[in-house]
């Protein structure tokens, strides 16, 4: 099974089987005494062991972290954390966990280590999505990449599959517009062509055997790749209208990410065919947009916006929020456009392949 250690200079990682027992020796080199451990509520049991393991080093558990990051939530934890004069931060979960640990770093310039327990990738990030009256709001800062990150195939044993599923289409989605990003780079494409292709395959063999801890490791490295892209190269219409669902309308970030996904590369296609030929290529498929969704479709994934709670009468509001202010995106982002492809991903519709 995979495992290895690597150093970026700014984030040390440690990927393997059996490596939550260091979190201990890795919160002492980052100079961390007294770890606030954050998880959402689900997750909790797990935080409460991870504090039980670092003993004297944890100083408690907030086991309050949400989707979309949102700014009261924050503000709980920073209380919590002041009121346990907690100098550092441990997040032990998916991208709701390591997003809260990011907005008290944000707030309070802390040491920062992470434990995955999805493939979000955010963990190797300088990204910051919190949501602020109703609104996704993006930082960008070099302090917000942890100071470590300990990746154990083990955490993720457990994940259900419509979790595992999601998130993993999730981590392909930094991937994919990594390879039509405007800031992209010989590096960035090799390393999103094999996130692609790692993920992709690691979900078909843990479909055919959910035990195969080889497909879970492969997972969690294609994660790791695909958070190494969403570091470097800026994203495009994807992740703009999955924040927007999300922060103003209350979607759930990672299905949302499933659904969207192959609508977003079928309206870049007629500007992007190098990328979307790379992604067919690395899905093995000989269209990129409509084998992605037939992808997820095989896998048991949801297809629709319907299917995760988004509704037509919402359509127009959604379009206009994503389309207000100007983003890089391969294709020209229109109203009409956005509209389209909205009312399109909120049906379902099939995906044909380009002719």
């Amino acid at each position: 099974m995979r495992s290895f250690e690597h150093d970026t200079g700014r984030t040390r990682i440690l990927f393997g089987q059996g490596t939550v027992e260091r979190v201990g020796e890795e919160l002492v080199r980052m100079g961390g005494r007294r770890a606030l451990v954050l998880s959402t509520p689900g997750r909790a049991p797990l935080a409460e062991q991870i504090g039980f393991q670092i003993g004297r080093s944890a100083a408690g558990v907030f086991a309050g972290a949400v989707e979309h990051t949102p700014v009261e939530v924050t503000e709980r934890a920073i209380a919590r954390m002041r009121n346990l004069n907690a100098d550092s931060i441990v997040s032990v979960g998916g991208g709701s966990t390591t997003g809260l640990g990011k907005a008290l770093v944000f707030r309070s310039r802390v040491p920062h280590l992470v434990l995955p327990t999805t493939y979000a990738g955010s963990e190797v990030t300088p990204v910051l999505g919190e949501t602020v009256d109703g609104e996704k709001v993006t930082r960008r800062a070099t302090d917000l990449v942890p100071q470590a990150v300990i990746y154990d195939v083990e955490l993720t044993r457990t994940l259900p599959w419509p979790i595992t599923l999601t998130s993993a289409v999730n981590a392909m989605a930094h991937a994919v517009e990594a390879l039509y990003g405007n800031d992209r780079n010989p590096e960035s494409d090799r390393t999103a062509v094999e996130a692609i292709r790692v993920l992709a395959s690691g979900l078909k063999e843990l479909q055919s055997d959910f035990e195969k801890i080889d497909a879970r490791a492969d997972l969690l490295y294609g994660a790791w790749l695909g958070g190494t892209c969403l570091a470097k190269v800026g994203m495009g219409l994807h992740h703009k209208l999955c924040h927007t669902l999300g922060g103003s309308f209350g979607l759930p970030h990672a299905p949302t990410h499933a659904v969207l996904l192959p609508y977003a590369m079928e309206y870049n296609v007629t500007v992007a065919g190098n990328a979307m030929a790379r992604t067919a290529a690395a899905l093995g498929v000989p269209d990129a947009p409509s084998g992605m969704q037939s992808l997820i479709r095989s896998l048991g994934g949801p297809t629709s916006l319907a299917e995760v709670g988004f509704g037509v009468q919402q359509i127009r509001e959604a379009a206009q929020l994503a389309t207000e202010r100007p983003y890089p995106n391969p294709r020209l982002v229109t109203l009409e456009g956005i509209i389209d492809l909205l009312g399109r991903a909120t049906a379902g519709s099939p995906i044909e392949p380009a002719r």
